[in-house]
């Protein structure tokens, strides 16, 4: 938020440095991000003076250039090089002295510096007018009157207005402080320095408003305030009304809308000016928008309605959206003779979502969202017409307040003795009550610690007595709370303990192995799903925009999106893995058992198996690698049997499933189909989905077991089997295990062959077997006994042969 150092002073009885002003409120909560000198001539002309040129010769190198000597008056002559054709002795000039900074009409600011200008020293420089962005000429220096002295500051002259702005960083409770009025009540808070309001010139009305106003959608519209204008002449406002909303960053219109932006950023009221002349019906009226209707804003915009927004209209068309943008056809024009003023109380909740569901952010909005005063809207409304009278001329109408409900302040019971326990230190009641004095919170009765306390409504985020601890410590100053000698702490488990430690544990080995992760929004569009899919979707009821309206029910598509992101800047060799939530509905309804969530982490490849070198191929990377990852992560988390499983249909490009008795763990797919193309993603790209929850489950379950090393030798004895091409290598694992389990330490296949010499619809496997007996040294009978009974399994449970 932005506020004018000058203009905030005017609210104040006491005058603060700007230093001050930025300790004073970062100190209270209003955090000053930056405090900026603002001039109405770039740089204020500091450094420039009033010079006289004594002596003008030309340049003894140059054709073109003068070397003049120049009076800066206290008996200070400097010796300029000048370019200007112009120039001539007993000239008044404007001199930049060395050190000053010129600041251009076009280009970038530069510092004068003492030089040498061909073999001759220069010491400061003789300006055109388009130097100090005082104009556009460039045809010479800028010759002054004569009644110029001779060493004065050129800011003197030329009626520079000079300014800070002072930028805050605005928490979203704090709407009160939206404005100078809010920014100045925290500061007679602080030092009660006292507050002065802008005084309204007595209005000389005409009689009642000509305007009626009805409201019938009462829920969005708490207050409207109408104060109708006559015969004003819409004029350009005066300089210092321009220069307030100039250093606010504002652009200055016309004297009407000027001054609506006034009382916006003045006291926080968001104020609306319409044509009256283009009201039809000579009425107002307050309603709900209908559903696909029709309005064009001032932007130009012609938008369909949601029908939820709250509407200001007339007897034939809407002329704005409450609290959000005006028409095109019912704004301030030069030709507007006759203005209605309207200022409103407006829910906040419903401005919200008018301006959400429209991509809209005004200022009006940004005050009405967060809660402005319902008690100010007249006093706003006579500020504006006095002032717009005094700048254009015209005359008032009485005031119409159509205020159906009063809105009544909200009542808090404080206790001081809880509150100086959530402090930590104790604040006496007298200065307690001081402080709540000057943040305009009545106490309406004490008994012994509990006091009724009344809250002004323009505060709508104080509301319990925590709020009150609050508002009474960011007064008090946190630097006076004293640090405590001793820390107190209680030591507690919680079960999500081990799963953060294993996480952690598995997070390392992945990015100690090249992953990268990834941590993404669980926010996304629900273009990315099926309509199958989004039929157990969690939707967001007031989405910040189409992309981000349901919750991720998987994390591949963030993961894809990163993908993209980097393919398409030519990074293709990808690894990387996320720890996230997915959510997702089930049922009918929207009671909390029908939502749910899961916890997975993902795991992704793409690319190369190796990074581009001379001396590696080009082999991508895939199902294979992913598989081989997951058994290593199976044995960081402890897990002594794992399996995986092959679906005879591999659909969606689901290729395994990693399971650890009946619970699947994992499931290892390959990017293809409609996703693929989604993404533009058709190359080779594999991912794994870990259910994290069953994971941390069985790995919490899985139980550690200590047993020596054995001194005994282990064996290898090779196989070559001739097997159908249906029979897989797991079907030939399971056999051996269950025909050798005491002395099978190991198999593995090590060769493939498919050709015509081993017949049609048959393959061959070569397999690797490693026994051990953990008691005592096998000998060669009992190698030969275990290998032939592995035989004999094959043969009867496979139908395999060996080859010869």
């Amino acid at each position: 938020m932005k506020i004018s150092y000058n203009w905030l002073k005017t609210f104040l009885t006491k005058e603060f440095s700007p230093e001050e002003l930025d300790s004073l409120l970062t100190g209270c909560g209003l955090e000053v991000e930056d405090i900026t000198p603002v001039h109405s001539i770039p740089g204020g002309l500091n450094g420039i003076v009033i010079g006289q040129v004594t002596n003008c010769v030309p340049h003894p190198n140059a054709d073109k250039l003068r070397v003049c000597q120049v009076d800066l008056g206290d008996g200070l002559t400097k010796q300029i090089v000048c370019g200007a054709p112009n120039v001539a002795t007993g000239q008044k000039v404007l001199v930049a002295t060395v050190g000053s900074t010129v600041y251009p009409t076009t280009g970038e600011p530069f510092e004068i510096k003492k030089a040498k200008i061909r073999g001759e020293v220069s010491e400061g420089m003789i300006c055109a007018e388009d130097e100090l962005s005082l104009g556009e000429s460039h045809d010479g220096i800028l010759v002054l009157p004569e009644e110029y002295e001779v060493g004065t500051p050129a800011s003197r002259y030329f009626q520079v207005y000079s300014d800070y702005l002072i930028e805050i960083g605005l928490t979203a409770n704090r709407g009160d402080a939206a404005s100078h009025l809010g920014v100045a009540r925290d500061i007679h808070a602080l030092t009660n320095c006292g507050i002065q309001m802008p005084q309204a010139a007595e209005l000389n009305t005409f009689g009642p408003c000509p305007i009626a106003i009805e409201i019938s959608d009462r829920e969005a519209c708490k207050r409207y305030t109408g104060l109708y204008i006559k015969n004003t002449t819409v004029k350009e406002s005066p300089d210092w009304l321009k220069n307030f909303l100039k250093t606010i960053g504002l652009k200055p219109i016309n004297h009407v809308v000027d001054v609506t932006n006034y009382i916006l950023h003045g006291l926080g009221q968001p104020l609306h000016a319409f044509d009256a002349d283009q009201i039809q019906g000579n009425q107002i009226h307050v309603r709900q928008a209908h559903a696909s209707e029709l309005f064009k804003t001032l932007d130009g915009v012609e938008r369909s309605l949601k029908g939820h927004e709250c509407m200001i209209a007339d007897t034939t068309h809407a002329l704005a959206i409450a609290g959000v943008f005006g028409g095109i056809d019912s704004g301030i024009q030069l030709e507007t003779k006759n203005v209605l003023i309207e200022s409103a109380f407006f829910d906040g909740a419903r401005v919200r979502k008018a301006a959400r569901a429209h991509g809209l952010n005004t200022d009006a909005s940004f005050r009405f969202e967060r809660g402005t005063d319902p008690e100010i809207t007249i006093f706003a409304a006579k500020l504006a017409a006095s002032l717009i009278i005094e700048i254009g001329g015209g005359q008032a109408s009485e005031v119409l307040d159509v205020y159906p409900e009063q809105i009544a302040p909200a009542q808090v019971e404080f206790n001081t003795e809880k509150s100086n326990q959530l402090i930590g230190q104790a604040i006496s009641d007298e200065e307690v009550e001081a402080i709540l004095t000057r943040l305009e919170i009545k106490i309406l009765s004490k008994k012994g610690p509990i006091w009724n306390l009344e809250v002004p409504a323009y505060r709508p985020d104080v509301n319990r007595p925590a709020d009150i601890t609050e508002e009474i410590l960011r007064i008090y100053g946190l630097n006076k709370i004293e640090m405590g000698t001793s820390i107190k702490s209680s030591m507690s488990y919680s079960s999500a303990e081990a799963g953060l430690k294993l996480k952690n544990k598995l997070a390392n080995f992945l990015s100690s192995n090249g992953f990268l992760e990834l941590a993404s929004n669980s926010l996304t569009k629900s273009s990315y799903y099926s309509e199958e899919e989004l039929s157990k979707a969690v939707y967001l009821k007031n989405p910040l925009s189409s992309d981000l309206d349901i919750l991720r029910m998987n994390l591949l598509n963030n993961a894809l999106e990163a993908a993209q992101y980097n393919i398409n800047r030519k990074q293709s060799d990808l690894r990387m893995y996320e720890f996230g939530k997915v959510y997702f509905k089930h049922g009918e309804g929207n009671a909390i058992d029908h939502y749910a969530e899961q916890k997975q982490v993902l795991i992704a490849v793409s690319g190369r198996k190796q990074p581009e070198s001379w001396n590696t191929g080009t082999e991508p990377i895939g199902f294979f690698q992913l598989k081989n990852l997951l058994e290593q992560l199976a044995a960081l988390s402890g897990f002594v049997k794992t399996e995986f499983n092959y679906p005879d249909n591999q659909e969606n490009g689901l290729l395994a499933e990693f399971s650890s008795g009946k619970r699947v763990l994992a499931q290892l797919f390959q990017l293809e189909g409609k996703k693929a193309k989604q993404f533009d993603m058709e190359k080779g790209f594999s991912y794994a989905i870990l259910n994290w929850d069953l994971w941390v489950a069985t790995a919490s379950e899985t139980s550690f077991k200590l047993k020596p090393v054995s001194i005994f030798p282990s064996v290898r004895r090779d196989l070559a089997l001739v097997i159908d091409q249906a029979t897989s290598y797991k079907e030939l694992e399971k056999t051996a295990r269950k025909s050798a389990a005491q002395l099978l330490k190991q198999v593995n296949v090590f060769d493939v062959y498919q050709g015509d010499k081993i017949g049609a619809g048959k393959k061959s496997y070569a397999l690797s077997f490693i026994l051990q007996d953990e008691t005592k040294t096998l000998t060669d009978t009992e190698i030969e006994a275990c290998m032939s009974k592995l035989i004999s399994a094959f043969e009867k449970e496979n139908g395999a042969s060996v080859r010869s």
